[in-house]
Parts: structure tokens; sequence; C-alpha cells
């Protein structure tokens, strides 16, 4: 067994006794994370502001302090860039997350303290590893190296004072010296920001090296996997890497993938486990291989909130703690973190898969669902249908997004989308009347809007050019990393860019 496996192993035995603690004393957990952060952040330009040191418990802070979206605290994180301390959290902040957000195109600055490296982000990365090996206690994975895609941004020096990227690159340049011994590719090909060229040099730096493990989002991975087949000329990545077992992915939805990866990596020894690592923090991790929810890590210090989607906008919400969440329900994430954000809107939503232990599947974002007409189709709804469509009808998904059409006086409403598909249906009617009835199954009000067609017509979908969504991408200049197309959208331009670049494609292909 390698030494690696055997230390891992030694770590997973002292840190079984506090998954325990999280599975069946979640409450009990939270209150201590919640006490340590509050405790930390008194002292703060923030904390005294909000007066940290006079609450007694969770309630005083709900009640004093209100809930934050970036704009609220903006102000705050612009200060810590330029070097001011003792504002947000104590001590030092140097590093800080760069995120496009994927609702317009104004770049987000995220903290990432000390603390949450360690505590969080790097715990996050252990306990993943902890997991795996407690399911596989016969894996090699350390018999080779790991494979991370990383973002598309690298360092940048914003003032002597701090440093900004995508969190992957902030993680690359923080982690200890001998993680160059169990990863590839090499420090600065993985922080290169031309996606082409780093594709390029991925590529001839891991074709020769023994790949046990590949991390990252799946559809970039996918990029990433079909560029170097086709430079390899092999037909799947067991004759690149034939000692493949692990994929680790977060990012989106691993549904509407999980075919095309199944044939492009043909063995049943092949493992997928699932993470929510965001630039705000790491959340939640797929702790057991057959059970899709990922249980919420609650001593990564960062205290948790659950706004229910119905309530969700209101000047007053009704806002939950673990304790009080039930499997029903949507949720808005809040968090505090050891970072000094406070009552931080992410904009994902959740929904608790069970309780005690508490699992959760990310269902969306606050603004990715349509609800022109009263439908509230969310993210995970469309997930779930396209994939059922997928099995039914052998499709598979590169990548889709939605929009509503709107009524008008000789028409009915409907939902218009566009689907680049890498292995499309012989029937798209037939596809589409699939996804329109599991739609209809997954979701009630949906259902109750199709009836008859009285409010919704039948979906439209078009079934796009390949290099569509890729194309759009770079024309908003987010290829590669954590970038992603919204999914759903309430209003149609989006949907009308990529069907504008579906009729370019095609024209240029009927040219030539």
């Amino acid at each position: 067994m390698p030494i690696l496996t055997s230390l891992i192993n030694w770590f997973n035995v002292k840190r079984g006794y506090q998954f325990e603690l999280i599975r069946k004393y979640p409450t009990e957990v939270q209150q201590e994370t919640f006490m340590k952060l509050i405790s930390k952040g008194a002292d703060t330009q923030w904390g005294k502001q909000y007066k940290y040191a006079s609450y007694n418990d969770i309630a005083d802070f709900q009640e004093n302090v209100p809930l934050q979206a970036y704009e609220d605290v903006k102000p705050f994180i612009d200060r810590v860039r330029n070097g001011e301390n003792y504002l947000l959290w104590p001590g030092e902040i140097k590093w800080f997350a760069k995120s496009s957000g994927t609702t317009n195109d104004k770049s987000k600055f995220i903290p990432v303290s000390k603390e949450s490296l360690e505590e969080c982000h790097f715990r996050g990365g252990r306990d993943v590893l902890a997991f795996y090996l407690k399911s596989n206690p016969d894996s090699k994975l350390f018999s080779g190296k790991g494979l991370t895609l990383g973002g598309s941004h690298k360092i940048d020096n914003y003032n002597n004072q701090s440093y900004y990227g995508d969190l992957s690159a902030i993680l690359i340049e923080n982690l200890p010296f001998w993680t160059d011994f169990i990863r590839t590719p090499s420090h600065d090909v993985a922080l290169l920001d031309r996606w082409e060229e780093k594709l390029e040099k991925i590529t001839h730096e891991t074709i020769h090296e023994n790949v046990t493990s590949i991390a990252g989002v799946p559809s970039w991975n996918l990029v990433m996997m079909k560029y170097i087949l086709d430079f390899t000329g092999k037909s799947n990545l067991l004759e690149i890497w034939p000692n493949l077992e692990l994929f680790m992915h977060g990012g989106v939805s691993f549904i509407p993938y999980r075919e095309q990866f199944r044939k492009l990596i043909p063995s049943d020894n092949m493992h997928y486990l699932e993470t929510y690592n965001a630039s705000e923090g790491f959340f939640a991790i797929q702790d057991e291989p057959d059970d899709e929810g990922m249980l919420l890590m609650l001593d990564y210090g960062i205290f948790y909130e659950f706004i229910p989607m119905e309530e969700f906008g209101k000047e007053k919400p009704v806002v939950l703690t673990v304790d009080k969440v039930d499997k029903e329900t949507n949720y808005a994430l809040v968090i505090s973190t050891n970072s000094g954000l406070w009552r931080y809107i992410i904009g994902d939503t959740i929904r608790f898969t069970s309780t005690y232990p508490h699992k959760i599947v990310i269902s969306g974002r606050t603004r990715h669902f349509i609800n022109v007409f009263g439908e509230e189709v969310i993210v995970d709804n469309a997930d779930r249908a396209l994939g059922i469509a997928c099995e039914k009808s052998g499709a598979q998904i590169t990548d889709y997004t939605a929009a509503p059409v709107f009524m008008s006086h000789d028409k009915k409403g409907a939902h218009e989308w566009v689907i680049e598909f890498s292995l499309p249906p012989e029937n798209i009617d037939y596809f589409a009347s699939l996804m329109d009835h599991a739609l209809m199954s997954l979701n009630s009000d949906y259902e109750a809007k199709r009836y008859l067609d009285i409010t919704l017509d039948k979906p439209i979908v078009h079934a796009v050019e390949k290099g569509t969504f890729y194309n759009w991408l770079r024309n908003k200049g987010k290829i590669g990393g954590q970038n992603k197309v919204p999914r759903l959208c309430n209003e149609r331009k989006y949907l009308e860019e990529l069907l504008e670049i579906d009729k370019k494609l095609k024209n240029n292909r009927e040219i030539h």
C-alpha cells in the first residue's frame, strides 16, 4: 500500500469520530462553529458595527445583522483588497477568488483567508480522499497522479497588498510543495489563462503520466478529454491512462454528462464523486457512492442558514438554521464564513435529501429558473428531465439552456430549449416529448400549466451545431474553469444569442 494511502487511512480513523458528530449532532456542531466565528469577528470593524460582543445566541445575530448580497458587502471588500485589515475578518487577507458569475458580466472578488484555506478548502480536499478510500480500501489512487483542470484566471497582482484569480489558482499557489509529486499538470501550465494553449500543454504533459484521478467541472473536462483523444488517436481514456479510477466533479450537475463519461471511460471500476466547492467555501461531499446526497460539512468554519424559496426576496424572510430544515423545500443558501462573509447569500439553491445526517443536492440558482407562468421550473427539474429523455432516447447532451416564449394575442406561452448534443436523438420531436413528460412528472406546477395545453404549449427544442456554447462562452471571455452557461432564465437574451451563433455556424458549414 502506498505510503500516502496509509497516511490518509490513518487520518480517516481520527477524522471518523468528527464525521459522526456532524451526522448525529449537527445543531451542536453548528452552534460551536457560530460561537467561534462571532468571537473572531467581534474585534473587526464589521463586528463592532453590529455589536457582536453583545450576542448571546444565534437569534441575536439573525435579528441584528442583515442579509447580504455581494453588492452590499462590496465596499468593505474593496477596502480589504486595498490593504486595510480587521474590517471583515481579523488579520491580513491577501487572496481574493475571482468569480465572473453567471447572471451578469461583473466580476466578484471573494476574500479567502488563511483560516479558510486551511480549515475549509484544504480540509475539504482531505475529507474527499478520506471518504473515497473508506469506500474503496483497495484503491491504488496514489500509485499515480491526479489531473486537475484548473480555472481560466491565473494569479494577478491587484496591488502590493492583494492578489486575485480563480479559486483553483489560489489553491495551487498555496498547496504544500510535496503535492507537486502527486498532481499534474505542472504549476505553470495549470495556471495558464489562454484556454487553447492550456489544452495543448496539458495534453503534452499528461499523456505519458500514470493518471489515476481527474478533478474539475464535467463540461470543461469533457472538452479536455475529447481534445486528448483526438490528439492521441485513442478511442477511450483507458488506452492512455489504464489505472484511471476516480473523477471528482462539481460546479454543474453531472446528470447530463454521465453517459458521455461512461463512453469515454468504459470501466466498471471507474468511480464518480461529487463535491460542492465554491469560491466562498467548501460546503459538501458525496460521502457514500450510491447516495446522490452530499454530506453538509458543518465543521469547516462556516455557519449555515437557509431561506425557503417561497420566502426569498421578501423584506423580512423566514430564515432557518440546520435543525429546522426539511426534505420538501427548496432553500437559498446563506453563509457566514471564516473569511469574513456574514449572512451572505451566495446565489445557490439546495434541497435536503435527508436530515440526520444532513445531505443536500444543488437544485439551482436563486436567479436561474423559469417562472413566467407560475410553473416554477428549477435547474434540478431540468437536469433530471433531460437525463430521463437521454436515457430513453439514447441521446447525449453537451450543454443546454432554456427560456420562455411569452404569450401574445395569437399564441400561448411555452418553453424554448437550445440543446447541443454530442449524440443527437434520432427524432428531436420524440426527445422533446420525453423531456416534457418527465418535467410534468417532476414538477406539479409545470404539469398544471401544461394541462391540455391551456396555459403552456409543448416545449420547442432546437438541436444546435456543435461548438455553439463554446463560441458563446468565448465571445463572453468566459472560456475554461468554473465558467458555465446559465441553464434557465426568465428572459430570452442568452437564448437569442445562442441561436444567432448556431445560425452562423450552420451557414459556415453550408458554405464549406
